[in-house]
Protein backbone atom coordinates (compact mmCIF):
# COMPACT_ATOMS: atom_id res chain seq x y z
CA UNK A 1 0.00 0.00 0.00
CA UNK A 2 1.36 3.40 -0.95
CA UNK A 3 0.40 6.16 1.43
CA UNK A 4 1.05 9.86 1.07
CA UNK A 5 1.99 11.73 4.20
CA UNK A 6 0.49 15.21 4.16
CA UNK A 7 -0.62 18.04 6.38
CA UNK A 8 -3.95 19.89 6.31
CA UNK A 9 -2.49 22.69 4.18
CA UNK A 10 -0.71 20.18 1.93
CA UNK A 11 3.07 20.16 1.57
CA UNK A 12 4.86 21.40 -1.54
CA UNK A 13 5.26 18.67 -4.17
CA UNK A 14 8.98 18.17 -3.46
CA UNK A 15 8.30 17.60 0.27
CA UNK A 16 5.84 14.72 -0.24
CA UNK A 17 7.10 11.50 1.32
CA UNK A 18 5.86 8.14 0.13
CA UNK A 19 6.21 5.02 2.16
CA UNK A 20 5.63 1.42 1.21
CA UNK A 21 3.86 -0.70 3.82
CA UNK A 22 4.76 -4.27 2.96
CA UNK A 23 3.44 -6.53 5.68
CA UNK A 24 2.74 -6.46 9.38
CA UNK A 25 3.15 -10.21 9.67
CA UNK A 26 6.41 -12.00 10.36
CA UNK A 27 7.15 -15.28 8.62
CA UNK A 28 7.80 -17.85 11.37
CA UNK A 29 9.63 -15.33 13.54
CA UNK A 30 12.05 -14.48 10.75
CA UNK A 31 13.15 -10.96 9.88
CA UNK A 32 10.70 -9.46 7.42
CA UNK A 33 10.77 -5.95 5.98
CA UNK A 34 7.50 -4.40 7.15
CA UNK A 35 7.86 -0.97 5.49
CA UNK A 36 10.37 1.32 3.84
CA UNK A 37 10.67 4.90 2.70
CA UNK A 38 13.33 7.45 1.79
CA UNK A 39 16.08 7.23 4.41
CA UNK A 40 14.73 4.27 6.39
CA UNK A 41 13.70 0.60 6.45
CA UNK A 42 11.44 -1.00 9.03
CA UNK A 43 12.06 -4.62 9.98
CA UNK A 44 9.56 -6.31 12.28
CA UNK A 45 8.43 -2.91 13.53
CA UNK A 46 11.92 -1.49 14.22
CA UNK A 47 13.11 1.40 12.03
CA UNK A 48 16.69 1.52 10.70
CA UNK A 49 18.20 4.66 9.18
CA UNK A 50 21.55 3.35 7.97
CA UNK A 51 22.60 0.66 5.53
CA UNK A 52 22.30 -2.90 6.81
CA UNK A 53 22.63 -6.57 5.91
CA UNK A 54 19.55 -8.72 6.44
CA UNK A 55 19.07 -12.48 6.61
CA UNK A 56 16.04 -14.43 7.81
CA UNK A 57 17.63 -14.86 11.24
CA UNK A 58 19.90 -11.84 11.61
CA UNK A 59 20.39 -8.12 11.07
CA UNK A 60 23.84 -6.59 10.77
CA UNK A 61 23.09 -2.92 11.37
CA UNK A 62 26.80 -2.06 11.07
CA UNK A 63 27.10 -3.33 7.47
CA UNK A 64 27.55 -1.00 4.58
CA UNK A 65 28.16 2.62 3.90
CA UNK A 66 26.68 5.42 5.96
CA UNK A 67 24.66 7.97 4.00
CA UNK A 68 27.01 9.91 1.76
CA UNK A 69 29.76 7.26 1.87
CA UNK A 70 30.73 5.14 -1.10
CA UNK A 71 30.17 1.40 -1.32
CA UNK A 72 33.53 -0.35 -0.94
CA UNK A 73 35.02 -3.69 -1.89
CA UNK A 74 35.08 -4.72 1.79
CA UNK A 75 31.32 -4.12 2.10
CA UNK A 76 30.63 -6.54 -0.74
CA UNK A 77 33.39 -9.00 0.22
CA UNK A 78 31.56 -9.62 3.49
CA UNK A 79 28.67 -11.08 1.45
CA UNK A 80 30.91 -13.82 0.01
CA UNK A 81 30.37 -15.91 3.17
CA UNK A 82 26.72 -16.43 2.16
CA UNK A 83 27.32 -19.18 -0.41
CA UNK A 84 24.12 -21.02 -1.21
CA UNK A 85 22.09 -17.86 -0.69
CA UNK A 86 20.39 -15.57 -3.12
CA UNK A 87 22.29 -12.30 -2.68
CA UNK A 88 20.31 -9.09 -3.16
CA UNK A 89 22.02 -5.71 -3.31
CA UNK A 90 19.73 -2.73 -2.81
CA UNK A 91 21.63 0.29 -4.10
CA UNK A 92 19.55 3.11 -2.64
CA UNK A 93 16.79 5.16 -4.22
CA UNK A 94 17.74 3.99 -7.71
CA UNK A 95 19.48 1.03 -9.24
CA UNK A 96 23.23 1.57 -9.59
CA UNK A 97 25.64 -1.12 -10.73
CA UNK A 98 28.88 -1.17 -8.71
CA UNK A 99 32.18 -1.19 -10.60
CA UNK A 100 33.25 -4.77 -11.46
CA UNK A 101 36.28 -4.68 -9.13
CA UNK A 102 33.95 -4.27 -6.14
CA UNK A 103 32.15 -7.50 -7.10
CA UNK A 104 35.34 -9.58 -7.40
CA UNK A 105 35.01 -11.42 -4.05
CA UNK A 106 31.41 -12.37 -4.81
CA UNK A 107 32.27 -13.68 -8.28
CA UNK A 108 35.20 -15.67 -6.86
CA UNK A 109 32.79 -17.22 -4.31
CA UNK A 110 30.46 -18.24 -7.16
CA UNK A 111 27.81 -15.67 -6.26
CA UNK A 112 26.01 -13.38 -8.69
CA UNK A 113 24.22 -10.65 -6.75
CA UNK A 114 20.86 -9.39 -7.93
CA UNK A 115 21.30 -5.62 -8.10
CA UNK A 116 18.25 -3.37 -7.77
CA UNK A 117 17.05 -0.28 -5.96
CA UNK A 118 16.56 -0.77 -2.21
CA UNK A 119 12.74 -0.74 -2.38
CA UNK A 120 12.76 -3.55 -4.96
CA UNK A 121 15.34 -5.45 -2.89
CA UNK A 122 13.06 -5.22 0.18
CA UNK A 123 10.08 -6.59 -1.75
CA UNK A 124 12.15 -9.35 -3.38
CA UNK A 125 13.66 -10.30 -0.02
CA UNK A 126 10.18 -10.73 1.49
CA UNK A 127 9.03 -12.89 -1.43
CA UNK A 128 12.08 -15.16 -1.20
CA UNK A 129 11.70 -15.33 2.59
CA UNK A 130 8.06 -16.39 2.21
CA UNK A 131 9.19 -19.15 -0.18
CA UNK A 132 11.63 -20.42 2.44
CA UNK A 133 14.67 -19.55 0.30
CA UNK A 134 18.11 -18.82 1.71
CA UNK A 135 18.48 -15.10 1.07
CA UNK A 136 20.72 -12.25 2.18
CA UNK A 137 19.89 -8.63 1.40
CA UNK A 138 22.50 -5.89 1.57
CA UNK A 139 20.41 -2.73 1.70
CA UNK A 140 21.85 0.73 1.18
CA UNK A 141 19.81 3.47 2.81
CA UNK A 142 20.17 6.98 1.41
Amino acid sequence: MLRRKSSAAGPPAQAVEFLMKLSSQSSSGQNMVTAHGPGWIEIAGHRYQRSLRLTPDGIDAAWGPNPGEALSESHLASLAAFTGHVVLLGTGLRQRFPPPQLLRALVEAGLAPEIMDTGAACRTYNLLLAEGRAVVAALIIE
